[in-house]
C-alpha cells in the first residue's frame, strides 16, 4: 500500500457498516463500506445512524439492548474486510462501494482507501450526494471507477425543504465530473410527496441534461429505517408510508426517456 508506514497507516475513518454480498452499490458481487457522518439532513433517510460525525447508541426498548454504530477503523483493517471477497470481485466484475452517511465528509480516509483497493486491483464506486466543496471533489471523485450520484430535487428550494441544503453545488460538482469524463450514473431517490410527480420527471430532465448525463436510475422509496428512528429516540416523519411498487416509476421513467435520458430501474 501506497504511504502503508507514514501518514495513510495513522488515517482513522469512522465507519458504521460494511455489508458483504451487496448487489445494487454498482457492478457485480460488491462489499459497501458506509462512513459516518453526512452534512445533509433528508426527511426520508433509511439510514438515520449515518448523519451524526460521532459514535451513537441505538437502543431497543422491547429488549432492553443498546448498540453503539460507528467505529473508527484504521485503513488496513477495512481492507481486510474487503479483501476476504476477492474472489467473488474477480468472478462477477464487483468490487467495493463507498457510501454513507458522505463519504466526501471523510476525504483523507478516503483517499487513501481507495488508493489502498486500486493497488489490490479492485474496482471501486462511490455513492455520494457530491455535497462538498469542488476542491474536495476533484479530491476524491477521479479516484472512483463509478460515481453512484444521488439527486434529491431538481428545484433548489424543495431540495432545501428536503434535506437542510440547496441543490447548486452537487449540481456544479456533477457537471463537472461529467465534463470531465468520469463515469457518473445520476441516481433519483423517489420520494411520495417531495419528488413523485410527472413535473417532477420534467425537471429532473432539465436538470440532467445541463449537467450533461444522458441516463438515470430511479429508486423507489422503501421505509426500511423506521425503527432505527425509533431505536435513536428520533421522530421519523414517512411512519406509515408504504414503499413505492416499481410499476409507480413507469410514468415518470416514460417522461425521462421521452426527454431523452436513458431512464431505468
Amino acid at each position: 500500500m501506497a504511504e502503508s508506514s507514514s501518514a495513510a497507516q495513522a488515517l482513522r475513518g469512522l465507519i458504521f457498516n460494511i455489508q458483504k454480498f451487496s448487489t445494487n452499490d454498482g457492478p457485480g458481487v460488491r462489499t459497501t463500506v458506509f462512513f459516518k457522518g453526512c452534512p445533509l439532513r433528508c426527511r426520508w433517510c433509511a439510514n438515520p445512524e449515518s448523519q451524526s460525525f460521532a459514535p451513537e447508541v441505538l437502543y431497543q426498548a422491547k429488549t432492553g439492548k443498546s448498540e453503539t454504530t460507528g467505529t473508527w477503523r484504521t485503513i488496513d483493517e477495512v481492507l481486510a474486510v474487503c479483501l476476504q471477497d476477492l474472489p467473488f470481485y474477480e468472478e462477477s466484475g464487483g468490487g467495493v462501494t463507498l457510501s454513507g452517511g458522505e463519504v466526501l465528509s471523510q476525504p483523507d480516509f478516503a483517499v487513501a482507501l481507495l488508493q489502498a483497493l486500486h493497488e489490490k486491483g479492485i474496482h471501486t464506486a462511490i455513492e455520494t450526494s457530491g455535497f462538498a466543496q469542488p476542491a474536495v471533489f476533484q479530491q476524491v471523485a477521479p479516484l472512483a471507477g463509478l460515481l453512484l450520484f444521488d439527486m434529491k430535487h431538481w428545484d433548489s428550494e424543495r431540495h432545501l425543504g428536503g434535506t437542510g441544503v440547496t441543490n447548486e453545488l452537487p449540481l456544479a460538482n456533477m457537471r463537472a465530473a461529467i465534463a470531465g469524463g468520469l463515469d457518473v450514473l445520476p441516481r433519483i431517490p423517489i420520494i411520495p410527496g417531495f419528488n413523485d410527480t410527472i413535473d417532477d420527471a420534467h425537471g429532473f430532465a432539465r436538470r440532467l441534461h445541463e449537467a450533461g448525463a444522458r441516463r438515470c436510475q430511479l429508486l423507489p422509496f422503501h421505509p426500511y429505517g423506521e425503527n432505527k428512528y425509533q431505536e435513536l429516540g428520533r421522530p421519523y416523519e414517512y411512519t406509515g408510508q408504504k414503499a413505492l411498487r416499481p410499476e409507480a416509476l413507469q410514468p415518470l421513467i416514460q417522461v425521462l426517456q421521452e426527454e431523452g435520458i436513458d431512464a431505468f430501474l
